[in-house]
């Protein structure tokens, strides 16, 4: 078992020095959010969708555009806005009088990344289309059922519910989304430098990642070692969000309506093999679990009323939680 687990960290050490290149050819375009880029680089490898939430000129969309452009593989943008119809996005049945039959025309859904943008701009029913899509990585038009290419990931943005002309997403679909970020603002110093680029020459990034070389890090990623201790710690942590009281959490009974689902228990540890990935280790530690564990967790869990009338928020929840339950 030793031996194995050198073999993989080995492994992992040689493969993941791409990472860094990676960063680097982003760095040309974004300035910091070191944070948001890292995470979405866990969402690809780890074979997950994501959710970046943030008021508007945060950089969502030139941060998923600079991700796309890396890649060697078809990126397609749809702008979400109340007007959409699932059509417009999954494709529909185009009948020919000459020939009397339906041919169909495959809609921007069928791409290996979309930018989902604005994407709680749209109405419940354009939303909804896409649950087939992320969960199962296909698409039904008519009687038939085609898959959808290898990769395919979905980086939606969204800005906050409280946001005039907005839709919050149903919870089925949130729940799809291995990972949601918060984006915020840049500091002082991070600001200036974006100024300065801004009002100069403006780079962009070569692509460097093919979908062949994704898939081979996928199946690493799928490797890498994690101990017993570090599978109950994860169970913890996600039924800590369902039974607060066994976990001596019983101030956070009624603060809590709905615990992570067990789509929560996969992600967070698909998620945290992937950030050991971009660590360059072959094994999870506790450390990984708990710096990627609320981008998991913060979209499944629902804060009560009760919660909503003292302002705590799913991460005030979260932030609780991950302090109280053991960590091995």
């Amino acid at each position: 078992m030793v031996q194995d687990i050198r073999a993989i960290n080995e492994k992992v050490r040689k493969e993941s020095i791409f990472v860094e290149e990676l960063f680097n050819e982003i760095g040309k375009v974004i300035v910091g959010q070191r944070y948001v880029l890292e995470r979405m680089l866990v969402g690809l490898l780890a074979d997950g969708h994501i959710l970046l939430e943030g008021v508007p000129g945060l950089a969502k969309t030139l941060a998923v555009k600079t991700i796309a452009d890396t890649i060697d593989a078809k990126f397609q943008r749809i702008q979400f806005t109340p007007d959409l119809l699932p059509t417009d996005l999954l494709g529909t049945l185009i009948y020919n009088p000459k020939s009397g039959e339906f041919s169909i025309k495959k809609g921007p859904i069928f791409s290996n990344i979309i930018l989902a943008d604005e994407i709680n701009r749209a109405p419940a029913k354009v939303q909804s289309a896409l649950l087939e899509a992320m969960q199962e990585k296909q698409v039904t038009i008519g009687d038939t059922t085609y898959p959808l290419p290898t990769p395919f990931m979905v980086l939606a943005t969204q800005n906050p519910i409280e946001q005039e002309g907005t839709y919050p997403l149903p919870e089925a679909q949130v729940d799809r989304f291995m990972l949601k970020l918060s984006i915020t603002y840049p500091s002082r110093e991070e600001e200036r430098a974006i100024l300065e680029r801004k009002s100069g020459i403006e780079e962009t990034a070569k692509k460097i990642v093919t979908p062949e070389r994704i898939a081979e890090v996928r199946a690493i990623v799928r490797e890498i070692y994690m101990d017993d201790k570090i599978k109950s710690y994860i169970l913890d942590l996600v039924f800590a969000t369902r039974n607060p009281g066994q976990f001596n959490l019983n101030d956070m009974k009624s603060l809590i309506s709905y615990g992570a689902s067990p789509r929560a228990t996969i992600a967070l540890a698909m998620a945290a093999k992937a950030y050991a990935f971009l660590k360059g280790r072959g094994y999870v530690t506790p450390e990984d679990v708990k710096a990627i564990g609320p981008d998991v967790l913060r979209h499944r869990i629902i804060p009560s009323f009760e919660a909503e009338a003292e302002n705590k928020t799913a991460d005030h929840l979260l932030h609780q939680v991950f302090d109280i339950v053991a960590v091995p």
